[in-house]
């Protein structure tokens, strides 16, 4: 039986996929060869940030982020509607949002990111699925807020669609469904979407809760509500627990932080120990650990950080000579954490596949 796959200008991505966050252009402390070497099928890459550094003119200039990159993988560049949420919703003063635009201001810039804007930069980067603009919330934020969000959301739902219609950009649109833990609200705006032809779709708005649990009953809902045919984007999502989770509810394609910034911070992810092979995985239950690299234990320990893993990292290098490079700070150790990490979730997708 053959595997669900999404196929892009960049090749053809086996469901479900975990694309790490390279939201400046790069996958912090690797690069494309590495990312490749671990199994990552796609990354993913921010509209804003990259419309503020180093800007849509220059990435076209230099040919699209692929070749500026040098990453010829799948690409997915996020609509910066995020940004609103993460900025914004802790600072007023960064900027505002508007009927029709948001409005930025850092460091004594400001940028405009509108619906229009927001696909025109996207085209110029030349990603391979772009994000239309929407408008995110908490789960926790009142009705009349999450309203509001599906309203906007629709409605520069619209403008995007419009606009990569008429500049028949390449690529594929996805629309992001809001709605917070309503799910009326949830099928309104997956609704509107559907109907003005999205290929695929995001989960909108934060996916835990106040208490830092996966919002699963209304996860499971949105992905009810997208038909088959369309990829469904569980954005943000990383912990590997909550990835099982929603592969379990029909959640195609994932993206976080998680494994690079853990690993800057001397996190290591692990498959249980009783695993003598990748095909022995179990994700059923407490299928894997956290490992600190930097505790003492490790300090000559010749084993490779996993047993079963096939990372570069493992089949070169001693935990207990990683854990030297990093308490020394040479760029070489998140280097090759990183690597393992990453290789860590190509692992678990495969296992799900």
């Amino acid at each position: 039986m053959s595997k669900p796959q999404l196929t892009t200008a960049h090749g053809k991505v086996i469901l479900p996929s975990f694309f790490p966050d390279g939201t400046r252009g790069v996958v912090r402390c690797v690069d494309a060869s590495d990312l490749a070497a671990c199994g990552v099928q796609g990354v993913v890459m921010n509209t804003y940030h990259l419309m503020t550094k180093p800007g849509a003119a220059t990435v076209k200039a230099m040919g699209g982020l692929h070749r500026f990159s040098g990453w010829d993988g799948t690409i997915i560049t996020d609509s910066g509607g995020f940004q609103v949420f993460s900025l914004l919703r802790e600072n007023s003063s960064l900027g505002e949002i508007r009927p029709n635009e948001i409005i930025f201001r850092r460091d004594g810039k400001k940028t405009v990111l509108s619906p229009e804007k927001c696909i025109q930069s996207q085209l110029a980067y030349g990603a391979d699925i772009l994000m239309a603009l929407d408008y995110c919330t908490h789960p926790d934020d009142p009705p009349e807020l999450q309203k509001k969000a599906v309203d906007v959301t629709i409605r520069w739902g619209k403008k995007c669609m419009d606009t990569f219609k008429s500049m028949r950009g390449e690529g594929q649109l996805f629309g992001i469904i809001q709605g917070g833990n309503h799910n009326d609200l949830r099928q309104e705006c997956a609704q509107a979407l559907l109907d003005m032809g999205y290929s695929g779709f995001g989960f909108g708005g934060w996916p835990l809760d106040g208490d830092g649990r996966l919002t699963e009953e209304i996860l499971a809902h949105t992905a009810q509500l997208i038909p088959p045919g369309h990829v469904k984007y569980a954005m943000g999502i990383g912990r590997p627990e909550n990835i099982v989770a929603c592969v379990k509810m029909g959640w195609q394609l994932f993206d976080c932080v998680i494994p690079t910034r853990e690993a800057r911070h001397n996190r290591l992810y692990i498959f249980n120990e009783d695993y003598q092979s990748p095909t022995d995985i179990d994700t059923s239950n407490n299928f894997y650990k956290h490992m600190y690299i930097l505790d003492d234990i490790y300090r000559r320990d010749g084993a490779p950080i996993s047993k079963i893993c096939d990372c570069h990292t493992c089949r070169n290098y001693s935990r207990g000579y990683l854990r030297h490079l990093l308490s020394i700070g040479d760029g070489l150790g998140l280097r090759l954490a990183t690597i393992h990490n990453l290789r860590f979730f190509t692992m678990l997708m495969e296992a799900l596949q």
